[in-house]
């Protein structure tokens, strides 16, 4: 017997995520090998981009009447919704990011010790960041001053620079298109609900809402035919669903994206099934460690997209927060949202430098790791402590995430239920002395590094 679907979390939920007890395994031989290779990456890139960054506002969240409660505030702009997607609509032709250089993006998340990139090839609002062939809403198209920059086909030249250092792809699609005539279709008999979900039932009008896969699948295949190679599509938009009425025929589009691209990774995030493999909580970590393949994706500073007098997140805030989902099992996307001018952020980009610093010396721990129980401990001085491992060389990491000004003690010990061979300092690299004893193994640091504080410090315990 089938088991009945959880619904999804709406936006803005602290969960806002598929459970993982209905996770579908795929049994697809490239896929699981596919999802190796992801889990040993622990950190991606995220960019939201598109127009909208020239106002600073939640992505494309602003045009829908079902969310203006907390997708309009600050909106000084336009007045009701016809006038806010009349003025939203029209921001291609004023999208005009000169500054953009898709190199600098790839050095910057090189350095910050990014794995892979996730970005918006397209969000809700329907304007496509590369040259799709299936609409006009295209940052290439005529009507888009950039359309004559040699780096216009954002997307592709993006992937070009990531791939060429050596980063996964993984484009963001959104599934819902509100700027598409056969989502939200004009000429209905009744008020037209501009809301999450099309403006007419496909039930009632499966032409319609024919018209409109034909259309999705052809510009999800775009993306990973026409910018490849791509390791995989992350699809938002969890409304559009079966149990939703609104069936976009996954299992059609998998079988030929995936002859296409063997191996093809699907995040159809919050919809659950066998085409969403691996979960996606948003602006959340997870209480406890998950036995699924899963990813957050949270802000380094603002909202999803560029804010103006957006705060960020410190290297601190960084590393500990990349050291709680790595602890737990999973990947962090780490999401910066590109400004209006083409650059990004100065002061996120200099956190996450910060993050990149501290991965340059204390990366073993952290990239191709899994999750070790009991996962956390505490030390002396309620200095918190996560554990990571890589089982085939007989490791575990234990990192201490220190709060701002807290020294590290000259001793500390963890109970992780093991008795270890040799304990190592990851960074200034030396041997520290140790004894197993009862109640766990004492360590004892060495003189240069107690009493500092650094971001976090990470130990190699061997066994």
């Amino acid at each position: 017997m089938a088991r009945k679907r959880k619904k999804p979390a709406p936006r803005g939920d602290i969960i806002n995520h598929s459970p993982a007890d209905l996770y579908v395994p795929p049994d697809d031989p490239e896929v699981q090998k596919k999802l190796d290779w992801f889990q040993d990456q622990k950190l991606g890139f995220m960019v939201h981009w598109g127009p909208y960054a020239q106002l600073g506002v939640v992505e494309s969240w602003t045009l829908s009447d079902g969310d203006a409660d907390w997708a309009r505030n600050g909106v000084d702009w336009a007045q009701g919704g016809e006038q806010i997607r009349e003025r939203y609509f029209a921001l291609n032709k004023t999208f005009n990011p000169l500054r953009f250089h898709p190199e600098d993006w790839a050095q910057f998340a090189t350095q910050a010790g990014f794995k892979y990139l996730v970005f918006t090839t397209k969000h809700h609002d329907g304007f496509c960041m590369y040259d799709t062939k299936e609409s006009d809403y295209r940052v290439t198209a005529p009507d888009c001053p950039f359309h004559t920059h040699p780096y216009a086909n954002i997307a592709k030249h993006l992937f070009d620079a990531f791939r060429a250092r050596g980063m996964g792809i993984i484009p963001y699609f959104s599934k819902p298109d509100w700027h598409c005539p056969w989502y939200w279709a004009q000429g209905q008999e009744h008020p037209i609900a501009y809301n999450r979900n099309p403006t007419y039932d496909p039930a009632q009008k499966p032409g319609l809402w024919d018209e409109f896969v034909r259309f999705t699948h052809a510009q999800m295949m775009e993306l990973v035919t026409t910018l490849g190679p791509v390791e995989g599509l992350w699809l938002d938009g969890g409304q559009v669903r079966p149990d939703n009425g609104q069936d976009l025929r996954m299992a059609e589009f998998a079988e030929k994206a995936r002859k296409a691209v063997p191996g093809l990774l699907i995040a159809d995030r919050t919809v659950g099934g066998r085409y969403e493999n691996y979960i996606t909580p948003e602006q959340t970590v997870p209480e406890t460690a998950l036995s699924v393949p899963w990813e957050s994706c949270v802000v380094i500073g603002g909202g999803f997209s560029f804010s103006y007098g957006a705060t960020y997140k410190t290297p601190r805030e960084l590393v500990h927060l990349l050291m709680r989902v790595v602890s737990r099992g999973g990947n962090l996307a780490l999401n910066l949202g590109g400004q209006p001018d083409g650059r990004l952020p100065p002061q996120g980009v200099a956190s996450a430098l910060g993050m990149g610093e501290w991965l340059m010396h204390n990366g073993e721990a952290v990239y191709k790791t899994r999750a070790c129980a009991p996962f956390e401990a505490v030390v002396a001085g309620d200095i918190p402590c996560v554990l990571t491992q890589v089982a085939a060389d007989n490791a575990v990491y234990a990192i201490l995430l220190l709060a701002e000004g807290q020294a590290l003690p000259a001793c500390i010990t963890l109970d992780i239920g093991r008795v270890f061979a040799s304990v190592r300092v990851l960074h200034p690299q030396a041997d520290a002395v140790f004894v197993n004893g009862d109640g766990g193994i004492h360590i004892t640091l060495p003189d240069d590094i107690a009493g500092t504080n650094p971001l976090a410090l990470a130990l190699k315990l061997t066994f």
